[in-house]
């Protein structure tokens, strides 16, 4: 074990400071805290929360059933959101950190292990995976010292590939954008994800990039909120992006989920660092249609014999509805509490009308009128692509 500990450690200082910097880098996207040691355990690299996709093992401590059988398959996970499950003989023991040899085409690959036991057995059946299918693909060994080398060896080379990679697209001029390049751990092929508003005939490109690295090339699209996903930042609220941080499944939002919050259709305010509406307008949103179950329809009008009022906006949590008279073109508009707008309706059904609706009125404001700042753009640009 000593000489191989040396072994490592004259490979480490081998390594530049901004190659050091740029493994480390992509170690993090990996799960790892630090560039992987000499054994095949991560010990004090593989750590909870550094990373997107860390998993909770919430069955842990909660004995299994005895059905004399030891569940085979394990989850590994490689790149950002890469993961795939495994299948391993059982003469060995695999626990969450440990560095294993995996099977790929072509060659083998090198990942983590990040569940084990049966909540791996209840993550393929929510992905819908069969643990006896025969195209599962096999766990080779733990990785040998000499695995991990050669994976830190190639992991190094993905960010001066990735700058590369981009240089020449340009040179082809092609309309793309190379967003994150993924080796495999033994340096044999490389992923190359992409983003592209059309389609891309990049034929060409893949000949000059094998000629260039002499691997083998994948090429993979994805989209903008994937893309954002895999950058990360900062967003508006000031934490860190959603999807960068502990979003796996992106769901579609569109304008409708705006204005169902009454919120400003305002682009520059919707739109999230991905370009497109900003994935945090769900979260709320079951809880406004909920709510607005109980409203009246804003086409309704109010009528009174002073005359009739149509809908302005409405606070949904306070229950208020604002309406003004249609009559008036600079009138002052009034919040009026849900029941009683829904008692001027009842007696409105029944041809009755109410003096005035200043009667029922909570508060008033003077009315504004909305002008778009952004006149250049447009708000259902967000449906074209999601």
């Amino acid at each position: 074990m000593n000489n191989n500990i040396n072994h490592e450690s004259e490979y480490n200082h081998q390594l530049t400071a901004d190659q050091l910097k740029d493994a480390k880098y992509s170690f993090l996207s990996r799960g790892c805290a630090n560039l992987p040691k000499d054994s095949n355990r991560l010990n004090g690299i593989y750590q909870s929360c550094c990373c997107k996709y860390d998993v909770f093992d919430w069955l842990k401590n909660i004995e299994a059933a005895d059905t004399g059988e030891k569940f085979d398959c394990v989850e590994v996970r490689f790149k950002n959101s890469r993961k795939e499950f495994f299948r391993y003989t059982t003469d060995y023991e695999l626990n969450t950190g440990d560095i294993v040899a995996v099977e790929s085409n072509p060659g083998h690959d090198i990942g983590i292990v990040s569940l084990t036991g049966e909540l791996v057995k209840l993550q393929m059946k929510r992905k819908k995976i069969d643990p006896q299918s025969e195209s599962l693909k096999k766990v080779y060994r733990k990785a040998r010292v000499s695995d991990i080398q050669k994976w830190v060896q190639s992991v190094k080379k993905e960010e001066t590939t990735k700058l590369k990679t981009r240089k020449i697209a340009n040179d082809l001029s092609l309309d793309m954008k190379i967003n994150d390049v993924e080796y495999q751990g033994d340096d044999t092929k490389a992923i190359f994800y992409y983003t592209a508003d059309e389609r891309v005939d990049f034929r060409e490109l893949i000949k000059v990039l094998a000629d260039q690295f002499k691997v083998r090339i994948e090429m993979k699209q994805i989209g903008a909120r994937q893309e954002a996903s895999r950058i990360g930042g900062i967003g508006s609220c000031g934490r860190e992006l959603c999807c960068a941080t502990w979003m796996c499944d992106f769901s579609s939002v569109t304008t409708s989920t705006a204005r169902t919050q009454q919120l400003s259709l305002n682009p520059q305010k919707l739109a999230g660092q991905c370009g497109k509406l900003k994935c945090c307008l769900n979260y709320e949103n079951k809880i406004y249609e909920d709510a607005l179950k109980e409203f009246p329809d804003p086409e309704v009008k109010l009528k009174t014999k002073k005359g009739n009022a149509v809908y302005q906006k409405a606070d949904v949590f306070k229950k208020l509805l604002w309406y003004s008279y249609d009559n008036e073109k600079d009138c002052d508009i009034m919040a009026i509490p849900l029941d009683k707008v829904k008692k001027i309706i009842s007696m409105n059904m029944r041809k009755k009308l109410p003096e005035k609706l200043e009667d029922f009125a909570a508060t008033k404001e003077q009315k504004t009128h909305f002008e778009n700042a952004v006149d250049t753009e447009d708000l259902k640009r967000f449906d074209k692509l999601q």
